[in-house]
C-alpha cells in the first residue's frame, strides 16, 4: 500500500497506526501540505457537523492555528502538534454512512445567488452542496462569505472565524481545487445555521442617525485611558456598556486603541475564568484576532466584540490569582512552570519577559507548552488562544502585550490535560526518522 493510500486509509479508519501513517506521509516531498489536504478533503463531509449543533467540533478548525504557530517551533514540536490536531480531527462524530453517501453525491450549480438565498433561509445542507459547484473557491469568495456573517454572533462568533480561518488554511495550502471546495462548503454549511443578531441589533439603535465608521489607526492612549475603558467592558451591564462604547466610537476613537482595550479585558476575564472555563473564556483571543485580521469599519462589530468579552463573569481584584515575582525570567523557566501547573509563576515569567521587549519569545515558549497538551481535551482552544496572540501582538501597545501573555500564561497553567497523545505522535516520528 502506498504512503498516501495508508494515510487516506488511517483518515477514514482511524485506528492505532494512525501516527506511524503521519509520519510516513510528512516524511515524503511536501509530506506537510499534502496531508492537511487530505485530511480535510476525506473528513469534512464524514464529520456529523448537525449532531454538534449549536457548537463546532474544532478539529478541523485548530488547523490554522497549527500552522500559524510553525514559526514559532521547531520542527518536532510543530510535526508533533499537527499529528495530534489531525488526530483529534479524526476522530470527531461521524455521519452514518447514508448519509455521507449524500453528502458525496451533493453539487449545487455554484451561484452567489442560490448560496445567499441558502444562507439567508437557513438551509446548511443546501448551503454546503451549493458550494461544491465553485470550480475554485478563491480569497474573495470566503471575504464574501464573512461579510454575510459579520453581524451573527451564533456561538459567540463562530461564524465570522471560520470563515477567516479557513480563508488562511486554504492559502497556506496553495489552494488545492478539491480541498478548497471542501473549506468553503463548511464554512457555509456554518454561515446558514440558525442565527444570532441580538448584539448588532442594540449596537445599531444606538448609532442611529450617526455616520461613524472605525478607521484601522495605531493606539495611542495612555494606560490611564485605556484601563477605564477596560473597567466599562468588564464591570458594566450590556445596556450601559453599549451606551459607553458606542459612546467611544461616535467620538473618532480608531481600531488600534480599541481593540487593545478589548484585548486588556478579556485578559481579565481570562486571569477571573474558573479552571472549567479557562478554554471557552479564552475563545474571545480568537474571536479578537479574525477583527485584527479582517479590519472592520462597521462599529456594530467592534459592540459585538465588548459585549462577547463582556459576557463572561468577572471576579473581585482580592480573589484574583497574581504573578509571583521572576527574579530571571526565562522562556525554559515559563514552560517548566505551565507544566507543573503554577499558574502564579508563568505568569510572573510571562511578566518579566513581556517587560524586558521579549514578549515574542514568552510567546514561543506558551506555543510550545500548547504543543504537549491533547487537543482533545481542551476542544484545541490552547492552540487557537496562542495562535491568536500571535496574530494580536503586533498590534498591541506594550500594555496590551503584557496583559495577553500573562492571561495566557495563566490559561495554560490552569488547563493542562494529558501529554500522552503528543509523546505517541513524537515516538512514531522519531521512529521515521531513524530509520531514514
Amino acid at each position: 500500500m502506498s504512503v498516501e493510500s495508508r494515510w487516506q486509509q488511517a483518515l477514514e479508519t482511524p485506528t492505532a497506526g494512525f501516527f506511524e501513517a503521519f509520519a510516513a506521509c510528512v516524511a515524503e516531498p511536501d509530506g506537510v501540505r499534502n496531508a492537511i489536504r487530505e485530511a480535510v478533503k476525506t473528513l469534512i463531509p464524514r464529520l456529523d457537523w448537525e449532531a454538534y449543533l449549536p457548537h463546532v467540533p474544532h478539529g478541523i478548525l485548530g488547523l490554522r492555528s497549527v500552522l500559524r504557530l510553525r514559526p514559532l517551533l521547531d520542527d518536532r514540536s510543530f510535526h508533533r502538534a499537527l499529528a495530534i490536531q489531525l488526530h483529534m480531527a479524526a476522530h470527531e462524530g461521524r455521519r452514518s454512512p447514508q448519509a455521507l453517501a449524500q453528502v458525496l453525491a451533493a453539487k449545487g450549480s455554484g451561484q452567489w445567488r442560490n448560496l445567499e438565498a441558502f444562507i439567508q433561509s437557513r438551509r446548511p445542507g443546501l448551503a454546503y452542496a451549493e458550494a461544491q459547484g465553485f470550480e475554485l473557491p478563491e480569497a474573495g469568495d470566503f471575504q464574501r462569505l464573512g461579510q454575510l456573517t459579520e453581524l451573527d454572533m451564533a456561538n459567540v462568533g463562530h461564524k465570522a472565524v471560520v470563515c477567516d480561518h479557513f480563508a488562511d488554511l486554504h492559502d497556506r495550502l496553495e489552494h488545492p481545487k478539491a480541498t478548497g471546495r471542501r473549506l468553503f462548503g463548511l464554512a457555509a454549511w456554518v454561515a446558514a445555521t440558525p442565527e444570532d443578531t441580538f448584539w448588532a441589533r442594540r449596537a445599531a439603535k444606538r448609532l442611529v442617525g450617526a455616520d461613524v465608521a472605525v478607521p484601522w489607526t495605531e493606539a495611542s492612549l495612555d494606560e490611564e485611558a485605556l484601563t477605564s475603558q477596560v473597567r466599562d467592558i468588564c464591570d458594566l451591564g450590556l445596556v450601559a456598556l453599549l451606551d459607553r462604547f458606542t459612546g467611544y466610537l461616535k467620538a473618532g476613537q480608531g481600531a488600534g486603541d480599541t481593540l487593545a482595550a478589548l484585548v486588556m479585558a478579556a485578559a481579565e476575564k481570562q486571569l477571573d475564568a474558573r479552571r472549567d472555563l479557562e478554554g471557552k473564556t479564552a475563545w474571545t483571543f480568537a474571536y479578537l484576532a479574525t477583527l485584527a485580521r479582517t479590519r472592520p469599519v462597521d462599529p456594530r462589530i467592534w459592540c459585538q466584540a465588548a459585549a462577547l468579552v463582556n459576557l463572561f463573569p468577572t471576579d473581585e481584584p482580592e480573589n484574583r490569582v497574581v504573578p509571583s515575582a521572576a527574579l530571571e525570567p526565562s522562556p525554559e523557566a515559563l514552560l517548566d512552570a505551565v507544566l507543573d501547573l503554577e499558574p502564579a509563576l508563568a505568569m510572573g515569567h510571562a511578566q518579566g519577559l513581556a517587560r524586558t521587549g521579549r514578549g515574542e519569545v514568552a510567546l514561543a515558549a506558551l506555543a510550545e507548552a500548547a504543543t504537549r497538551n491533547d487537543p482533545t481535551f481542551n476542544h484545541a482552544h490552547q492552540l487557537l488562544a496562542v495562535a491568536a496572540a500571535a496574530d494580536l501582538l503586533p498590534h498591541l501597545p506594550p500594555v496590551a502585550q503584557e496583559a495577553l501573555l500573562v492571561a495566557l500564561a495563566k490559561n495554560l497553567a490552569n488547563s493542562q490535560g494529558s501529554g500522552d497523545l503528543g509523546r505517541l505522535a513524537a515516538k512514531a516520528l522519531d521512529c521515521l526518522s531513524r530509520k531514514e
